[in-house]
């Protein structure tokens, strides 16, 4: 069981002196925006609703201000930073702020995106401040990697966790919110203070929860599904019947393959859930009703 007692944080000042130390200029590429605010990284922790058993996977630690918050919790951390400095100097930063814990941590130094696997216990939870310009790509790839992913929270764009988060007919409603749904229940949080991070950005951030569910019953798999969504939204303003012509290749293929579907062809993609996309995925595939 993780030990209870309160762990040193890293505040402005200690992540300031680590940048320095490891000659780091935070980079804009690779998203990087460090959270200096012992209360914002306890907050998500909290809201992610991360247990004693629990075995987080956490990505883009950074200077390791997320990570120690979930050392206090969780039975173990995996972090996996793409920056190479980063990653050799985390284990180092919790070994000096949270001795009793370091054993808890393993520090995986890969791309996120470029993961096929993780060594060790199943993780449980995703709990990470993911970099803005990948965050959609990221968690979409860890969620079908990782199965035994149970619940996790991000903190990404403010614009983007609406996305995730959206109902079908919401103005924000997109490719995004529909894959997303495929997985998992998605609610979307609070805000979070653009002043907790270091550099400041220069975007709001936002947090988004999310809990695994099974998807909806089907015999389509998940890439015919997220094939037909991709196209459903290639055009946003179409009906679904045009949308998907393209793909189909014929107007009658289309609209025999919506009706089977229980679909209607006038309707536009992002009035549709995961669930019709499924039908609609699954309709294509089979020729027979869905």
């Amino acid at each position: 069981m993780a030990d209870p007692t309160v762990t040193r944080l890293l505040g402005a000042a200690e992540i300031r002196r680590l940048a320095d130390e490891l000659d780091l200029r935070p980079s804009k590429q690779r998203g990087q925006n460090f959270v200096i605010d012992g209360n914002t990284v306890r907050r998500i922790v909290r809201e992610a609703g991360v247990e004693s058993d629990d075995v987080v996977v956490e990505i883009g630690p950074g200077l390791g201000s997320l990570t120690l918050a979930l050392l206090e919790v969780a039975e173990h951390v995996v972090a996996v930073e793409v920056d190479g400095r980063l990653a050799r100097r985390l284990q180092e930063t919790v070994a000096a702020h949270a001795p009793d814990r370091a054993q808890r941590l393993t520090v995986v130094e890969a791309d996120a995106l470029g993961l096929s696997a993780l060594e060790g216990p199943a993780p449980t939870a995703l709990v990470a401040n993911l970099p803005y310009n990948i965050s959609v790509p990221v968690l979409l790839h860890l969620l079908g990697l990782l199965p035994s992913l149970e619940k996790g929270l991000v903190m990404v764009q403010a614009e983007v966790a609406d996305r995730l988060a959206a109902a079908p007919g919401s103005r924000t409603y997109g490719i995004p919110s529909v894959k997303a749904a495929w997985y998992a229940d998605v609610r979307r949080l609070g805000n979070v203070s653009r002043s907790v991070f270091w550099p400041v950005p220069n975007v709001d951030s936002g947090l988004v929860a999310w809990e695994r569910r099974e998807p909806p019953t089907t015999t389509a798999t998940r890439q015919q599904v997220f094939s037909v969504i991709d196209a459903a939204f290639a055009q946003r303003r179409k009906t679904v019947r045009a949308a998907l012509r393209p793909m189909i290749g014929d107007t009658a293929a289309t609209e025999a393959a919506l009706e089977r579907a229980g679909v209607d062809p006038t309707a536009r993609g992002e009035v549709l859930d995961v669930a019709a996309y499924a039908r609609i995925a699954e309709a294509l595939a089979t020729g027979e009703p869905a």
